[in-house]
């Protein structure tokens, strides 16, 4: 597959993932109550970290592998089987320890540990794919997901409650599961798997988990922050501004799931700095435009889209848009260290998501809202510059993680990479 198409493929699977994630939650906010929509917001919202944490400690590791084809194809294997293993270990005791508890929370957590392995392990394969450079069947996959989820959600009786709901969704994942299996399984068949490689020390998904933690906690912290500081419109005000750039999302989260292999299709470190370059500023002028619409959007679409929200939101549209073209900057060149030194990312992520914080409270004491917007703006862009001159550094310094394909191979798996055959 061409990288042009690949790139495509990429980008368009992650934009079907993230629409099958809205489609969910507008469904069964229109089936359920208000309470019994908390409920099933507040268990996706445990999903989506969970989600997060396996992306991390498998997929964004899995996605860096390199080396002989056949180690590739063995690494890919060991993952669906660790994914399954470990999301079952963790569901399985979910579920039986909740599954006495009375309340709606605590039964629709037990319906998510059930549906736990199914929904984790569809997902892991499509971080196989992308090491596999099949993005265009993650993309098949994906679309088998969305066309049996919506429909499902969508024939269950008004006020279902949150529980069947959940058990709904998660068995509406089984199709996308035997779509990739059907796919996958014949690409992998005659490899070893070795699940244990991702217990073993070294393993580099230890430290994307932490930087997924520190990112999400740096977030959790400034909601608290705004809580304690603030009046909950001006929390709901930043929310607003900041959905409505949830097409830039789905393209940060394509590039950083998907373009580690992209990129390790060009040998050279320096055309791999030029590429991500490139990418940094085609996003940025995507995320100007954008946040240009939505400064000119008209009031009565503004309030369709975040009904009296809208009027508070609006007036940080130029804050948040600026935060997100610093961002792209930001997300290209971490994925940039990601390829070419893997472990200078860790450092990055914990100063700089402390500091976005800081800069989020300050802005707030000094302007208020418009203010801890312009301080996010500001967080995201000492974050990117610091990210680009590192990018700078390492590439200068002729880093051989970038230049030795077995580099990455070694850190992930922890043993030495058997060099490639010139």
């Amino acid at each position: 597959m061409g990288t042009r198409l690949a790139v495509f493929c990429s980008v368009a699977d992650q934009g079907v993932a993230a629409l099958t994630n809205i489609a969910v939650l507008v469904v069964a906010a229109r089936l359920s109550s208000a309470a019994g929509f908390s409920v099933f917001s507040l268990v996706y919202t445990v999903f989506t970290v969970l989600l997060g944490l396996s992306v991390s400690y498998v997929g964004q590791a899995l996605v860096l592998e390199r080396g002989a084809w056949q180690g590739v194809r063995a690494a890919c294997r060991s993952a669906v089987v660790f994914t399954g293993c470990a999301s079952t270990a963790i569901g399985v005791p979910l579920a039986a320890a909740l599954a006495f508890v009375p309340g709606d929370t605590a039964r629709g957590l037990c319906a998510l540990g059930a549906v736990l392995p199914i929904v984790l392990t569809q997902d892991g394969m499509r971080s196989c794919f992308s090491t596999l450079r099949l993005p265009h069947y993650a993309l098949a996959a994906d679309l088998v997901r969305l066309a049996a989820a919506v429909p499902a959600l969508a024939a269950q009786p008004p006020d279902a409650g949150p529980a069947r709901l959940v058990a709904v969704w998660g068995l509406s994942a089984v199709p996308a599961l035997l779509v990739g299996a059907a796919l996958l399984l014949p690409r992998l068949r005659g490899v070893p798997a070795d699940p244990v490689r991702f217990l073993r020390r070294g393993h580099l998904g230890r430290r994307f988990v932490v930087e997924f933690a520190v990112g999400n906690g740096a977030g959790q912290l400034a909601v608290v922050g705004l809580g304690l500081f603030a009046t909950p419109l001006a929390v709901g005000a930043l929310r607003g501004a900041t959905t409505l750039f949830g097409p830039m999302n789905v393209l940060f989260n394509a590039c950083t799931v998907f373009g580690p292999p992209v990129l390790n299709r060009y040998r050279d470190a320096s055309d791999k700095v030029r590429a991500t370059a490139l990418l940094a500023a085609a996003l940025a002028v995507v995320a100007a435009a954008w946040a240009t619409v939505l400064i000119f959007l008209p009031d009565r679409i503004g309030r369709e889209l975040l009904g009296d929200t809208w009027a508070v939101s609006s007036a940080l549209l130029p804050a948040t848009g600026s935060q997100y073209a610093a961002m792209a900057l930001g997300t290209c060149a971490l994925l940039t260290l990601r390829v070419l030194r893997p472990r200078a990312t860790l450092p990055l992520q914990v100063v700089f998501s402390l500091l976005s914080v800081a800069c989020l409270l300050t802005g707030y004491a000094v302007g208020g809202v418009t203010g801890a917007a312009w301080g996010l703006c500001l967080g995201s862009g000492l974050k990117a510059g610091a990210a680009w001159t590192r990018t700078v550094v390492v590439r200068r310094s002729g880093s051989r993680s970038g230049n030795v394909p077995g580099g990455v191979r070694r850190w992930v798996t922890g043993r030495r990479a058997e060099r490639p055959k010139s």
